[in-house]
């Protein structure tokens, strides 16, 4: 499969995909631990790329998503941001809403 068709699964698949370094338990950098903090801080599941172990989509989705750096967040098939746009709606509370909403959304399609 090409990269890019395995970019649009993975994120037609995962209401809310996190695509980052390492894992939320063990975060590879930084900047991927404050996300997957700020994340799982909201109380949904959620699903997550480590883009050490998939090289090709650490080198596609930059250009896919028109956004350079790593980790990105992707709620309902649109890129939300990067670390710092995390951070700051997690902490004006905009974040949790936002990913409720959507997985509320996911579970009332999934049970129809």
């Amino acid at each position: 499969m090409e990269t890019i068709e395995k970019i649009k699964q993975q994120i037609a698949e995962n209401t809310i995909l996190l695509y980052m370094k390492g894992s939320p338990k063990l975060p590879s950098c930084g900047f991927s631990s404050q996300a997957s903090q700020a994340v799982m801080a909201c109380g949904v599941p959620f699903a997550y790329v480590d883009i050490l172990q998939n090289p090709d989509i650490r080198a596609e989705l930059p250009k896919y998503a028109n956004w350079p750096t790593f980790p990105q967040l992707w709620v309902e098939g649109e890129l939300i941001g990067g670390c710092d746009i995390m951070l700051e709606m997690f902490q004006q509370g905009e974040l949790q809403p936002l990913l409720k909403e959507a997985h509320a959304r996911q579970q009332a399609a999934a049970a129809e």
